[in-house]
């Protein structure tokens, strides 16, 4: 859901009771931005701008540039030209020191799950907290503050895993660690996440759980979605808006309630 501000009209001409129209805060933009690679263009003249608690789904054929222009806003790769600005801060020209700050505000969810095997499901979700609090104490349940161990077992919480937080995080099947996964994302609270084909390395099962999940935390606590997905189903049914790319431009920007399956499908082609 958008979180919408109403301003009352300063102006006294105005009836008592009149409000301005709505307008969504904005969370990101991108502003024309293209990527390459040395000579390789990914994607050039990109232009939009996500509204905050809105959730975008980021679809298109393997290949198309999905994942590379999520790094882009992110700010953990670079752009060729354009701008990015994300949460109102200008991620294209910032200095190392604020983009780390910027990226404290976001969490990320991909589908390779990258938890420390041998650590326990507790210590990998405080993880999550090294780019709030950095240092060794957040590597381990261990070294942790108290403060830090309640807040990473209210995430375990919310993913239905807090039985599970002393177990090594090799002994958990693939939905259980994306499970994990999520709560190292949503433990810092961050404004906005993004997910990277998050379901695709669970079975169909596992991926629904999952999907329904991480919309359901997001919708709770009003976080800026952006995920990429090639599951048109998951698309339309989790996205708010859908943006597709092909030939290495924008080629859909809309609602996804106005949308049907084909209309995503001609971007498979």
């Amino acid at each position: 859901m958008t979180d919408l501000v109403l301003e009352k009209r300063p102006d006294a001409a105005q009836p008592a009771g009149v409000y301005r129209t709505p307008v969504p805060a904005v969370d990101i933009e991108a502003r024309e931005v293209a990527k390459r690679f040395g000579d390789t263009p990914v994607f050039s003249d990109i232009s939009f701008r996500l509204a905050r608690g809105e959730a975008t789904a980021l679809v298109g054929a393997n290949g198309a540039g999905k994942s590379t222009l999520l790094r882009c806003l992110m700010g953990l790769i670079p752009v060729s030209a354009g701008a990015v600005r994300l949460l109102d801060e200008d991620a294209t020209g910032a200095s190392p020191a604020a983009l780390r700050s910027l990226r404290a505000r976001v969490g990320l969810v991909s589908q390779k799950h990258n938890l420390v095997p041998r650590l326990s499901v507790l210590s990998n979700v405080l993880h999550g907290l090294l780019g709030v609090q950095p240092g060794i104490r957040h590597w381990s349940h261990r070294l942790a503050p108290h403060d830090s161990r309640i807040q990473a077992m209210a995430a375990l919480e919310k993913v239905g895993l807090a039985d599970f937080a002393m177990r090594r995080a090799d002994r958990l099947s693939g939905g259980q660690s994306q499970r994990v996964a999520i709560a190292r994302a949503i433990v810092s609270r961050p404004a906005v996440l993004f997910a990277d084909e998050p379901c695709a390395s669970l079975d169909p099962s596992a991926g629904e759980d999952v999907m329904a999940l991480f919309f359901a935390l997001a919708r709770q606590d009003g976080v800026t979605v952006v995920f990429t997905s090639h599951n048109i189903d998951h698309a339309l049914r989790y996205g708010d808006r859908v943006l597709g790319l092909a030939d290495g431009r924008m080629k859909l920007d809309a609602t996804a309630a106005s949308l049907c399956p084909q209309d995503l499908r001609g971007l498979y082609d």
